[in-house]
């Protein structure tokens, strides 16, 4: 009786194996869509296995990245195209293209200008002036140019073979290492499959179509830019029309136009805000006497990193002050401290409010990117059609260069608060603001911290760029050293900015984690 049980475990097990097995093989098959045979014993070779398994395949090396793109591995297909690419063009170009092409346009262009000197020579010859060890030098030089030209046009012109061979050896190297990978990669992509559906499998008309035209249009392209430059012009040259851009440039001014000229009381009332902040941040740091800011600023930074960080912002603050700098770093705190507070103002509750709702966040994220990326130079045109040129005009360039990271690790720490925790708390009745206060913003803290700092960072970064437009402070001195080449004072100077970044960085971070 037990002998029979047995044999009907190993029989079911032996159907239940081969089920799973027929399964896979459906599986395989429903993914490869072509010679599914091959790939389900090349598949099986590979998982079985934890090392590298070397497999072959034939197609994935003749149609190299055609075939990754085809099956949807568009990351490896273009890495490939690429080195490709390059392998056909030194082909081409060893065979066919004329390599000394651009050594002999030099020494046409240099021939030129031998030419007009041997006539300056000859007429300082026959008139006898000073010149003539001047013009005799001058020739002497452009004819060992042209001999030196003429060597190396000789040169090139007699190693297009060895480019040729070497393009070979290269094309014919990647595209071992095609067929050799593209059977592990295939089997990796269909273990992603098996747990993501969406993932496209087999080999869709669209992908095929678009990986060709791609791979043929890209190597048309850039084989003849690079074995025959110049054949086709427009290859280099953008057909571009110079009354599109005019008719750009017109239709920008209008809207700046027309946001100024209907936008007064806005931005008047921007610049109120501004104006109100900055005077009351200057009289506390400019007016109030230096020890007691001093004092101020050290006491501060004792309870907030220790002893160690305050004796540095002493030595810090002593540098500034026995240096000159006194006023001027006062000048610049208040700028930033404007700044600085109404991004983090502005930023905190604009990076609550995106936490929650992923759509507004959607919406902003690429107004901040643009924010971020948008070199200063750029966006202080609008700022300076809007607001003038000014300390409310550098005020707004920090904050629209410095005042997304607050908000960006706002929502990043928000988001970070584990579900769990939130939950625990509702199921014990807290309220909104309860969650809010005792749960989502302890726990997010570290993370505003970081954005605070990151957003006084990046408000200090501006400095001299705020200096082009008006506001005072180090970074006028170090745009003062820049213009006139003044190497000592433009260090000081920017030692001083240095200094001013690492005391506020201590006072935001503290010691404790």
């Amino acid at each position: 009786m037990n002998e029979t049980e047995t044999q009907e475990r190993e029989s079911l097990t032996t159907t239940e194996s081969e089920a799973s097995l027929s399964e896979r093989k459906l599986q395989i098959a429903q993914f490869v869509q072509t010679t599914p045979d091959y790939y389900s014993r090349q598949f099986d070779k590979i998982d079985g296995d934890s090392k590298f398994v070397w497999t072959f395949n034939f197609w994935a090396g003749v149609l190299g990245p055609i075939w990754f793109s085809a099956r949807g591995m568009w990351n490896w297909g273009l890495a490939f195209l690429i080195i490709e690419t390059f392998a056909v063009v030194q082909i081409i170009r060893g065979l066919f293209g004329d390599l000394s092409a651009e050594a002999w346009e030099r020494i046409a262009k240099i021939e030129g200008t031998l030419e007009l000197r041997r006539q300056q020579l000859a007429s300082a010859i026959e008139n006898n002036t000073d010149k003539i060890d001047v013009y005799q030098r001058a020739v002497q030089s452009l004819e060992d140019a042209i001999g030196g030209y003429r060597l190396e046009a000789q040169q090139l012109e007699g190693t297009g073979m060895q480019i040729a061979i070497l393009g070979i050896l290269a094309l014919l190297l990647i595209k071992g290492i095609q067929a050799v990978i593209a059977n592990t990669l295939l089997a990796k992509r269909f273990s992603d499959w098996l747990s993501d559906p969406a993932i496209t499998s087999g080999l869709p008309v669209r992908s095929v179509a678009l990986s060709t035209c791609f791979t043929l249009i890209v190597l048309a392209a850039t084989v003849t830019h690079y074995s025959f430059p110049g054949l086709y012009p427009w290859l280099i040259q953008f057909p571009t029309e110079h009354a599109i851009r005019l008719t750009s440039i017109g239709w920008v001014e209008s809207f700046f136009s027309y946001c100024v000229e209907n936008g007064e009381t806005f931005f008047d009332a921007i610049t109120f805000a501004i104006r109100v902040v900055l005077d009351a941040l200057e009289l506390v740091f400019v007016e109030t006497p230096w020890m007691v800011i001093a004092s101020f600023i050290i006491l501060l930074t004792w309870l907030s990193a220790g002893p160690t960080a305050a004796i540095y912002s002493g030595a810090f603050l002593l540098y500034m002050g026995l240096l000159g700098f006194w006023e001027k770093a006062m000048t610049t705190l208040a700028l930033l401290g404007t700044a600085a507070c109404l991004s983090i103002v502005i930023g905190i509750p604009l990076g609550m409010y995106c936490a929650r709702r992923e759509r507004f966040y959607t919406f902003i994220r690429p107004i901040m990117d643009f924010m971020q990326t948008m070199p200063a130079f750029v966006f202080m045109i609008p700022v300076i059609a809007f607001f003038g040129t000014g300390k409310p005009a550098a005020v707004v360039t920090t904050m629209i260069f410095g005042g997304t990271p607050v908000v960006r690790l706002t929502v990043l720490g928000l988001r970070g608060v584990p579900e769990h925790v939130r939950e625990a708390a509702i199921s014990f009745g807290g309220s909104k603001w309860y969650l809010l206060t005792r749960v989502d913003l302890p726990l997010a803290a570290p993370s505003i911290r970081a954005g605070i700092n990151q957003t006084i960072m990046l408000s200090l970064a501006m400095v001299v760029v705020a200096s082009l437009i008006g506001a005072k402070g180090l970074g006028e001195d170090v745009l003062e050293a820049l213009q006139y080449a003044n190497v000592g004072q433009g260090i000081l100077a920017g030692f001083a900015i240095l200094f001013c970044a690492m005391i506020l960085d201590r006072i935001v971070q503290g010691e404790r984690k």
